[in-house]
C-alpha cells in the first residue's frame, strides 16, 4: 500500500506559494540529500493541476546531467488531480479527474511504495482534511511572507503529527519531517 509523502518549501508563517523567495538562501547540498532520500522510496508522484503545469516544462526537458532529480520526475508515474485539464502530455502521466478522496484511497491501495507530492497546495490541503497524508517533509525558510497560500488553511481541523526527523542547515533552513499520528 502506498503512503503519501508531501514535500513543501515553506516560510515561517506557513506560506507555500511558488517558492521563488527561496533563492536568496541557496540550496544546501544536504537539502538535496534529504529530498533524494524520500523521493528514492517513491514509486509514484501525485500533483495538482497548477503544479503539474509548472513542473512539466521545468522538468520534462531536463536530463540527469542537468539535475540529478530529472530521472525521478520524468520516469516516475505521475497522477494528476484536475477537473479542468483535458490532457496530460508529460510522459508517464495519468489524469485522475477532479479531487475525490475515494480515488486517492484507491490509488494508495494500488501503489507499491511511497507517493510523492510537491507543491500542489489545494490538493495537499484536501488530502490533509481527509486524513490521507502519511508524512510531511517541510523545508522551513527563515522569513515571513505575510500573504499567500498557506499549508494549513484558516479554519482547518486540528491535526496531530509526530516529529520523525529534523535538521538545520547553514543557510538557515530547517528540515522537519512529520508522520501522521496514529
Amino acid at each position: 500500500m502506498g503512503a503519501i509523502h508531501v514535500h513543501e518549501f515553506m516560510s515561517l508563517d506557513g506560506v507555500i506559494d511558488a517558492p521563488t523567495w527561496t533563492a536568496d538562501y541557496g540550496f544546501h547540498p544536504e537539502m538535496g540529500e534529504a529530498i533524494g532520500a524520500f523521493t528514492q522510496r517513491a514509486t509514484a508522484i501525485l500533483l495538482g493541476r497548477t503544479t503539474y503545469e509548472m513542473f512539466e516544462p521545468a522538468w520534462s526537458a531536463r536530463t540527469v546531467e542537468d539535475d540529478p532529480g530529472a530521472p525521478f520526475f520524468n520516469d516516475t508515474t505521475k497522477y494528476v488531480v484536475s477537473g479542468t485539464l483535458a490532457e496530460a502530455t508529460w510522459r508517464n502521466s495519468t489524469l485522475l479527474g477532479p479531487y475525490d478522496p475515494q480515488a486517492i484511497r484507491r490509488l494508495k491501495g494500488e501503489v507499491e511504495g511511497d507517493i510523492y507530492v510537491s507543491g500542489s497546495g489545494t490538493l495537499v490541503r484536501a488530502l490533509l482534511a481527509d486524513g490521507l497524508v502519511d508524512a510531511l517533509h517541510l523545508f522551513v525558510y527563515p522569513l515571513t511572507r505575510a500573504a499567500g497560500p498557506r499549508l494549513f488553511a484558516a479554519g482547518a481541523a486540528p491535526l496531530k503529527l509526530s516529529l520523525a526527523a529534523g535538521r538545520t542547515y547553514d543557510n538557515g533552513v530547517v528540515y522537519l519531517s512529520y508522520l501522521a499520528a496514529t
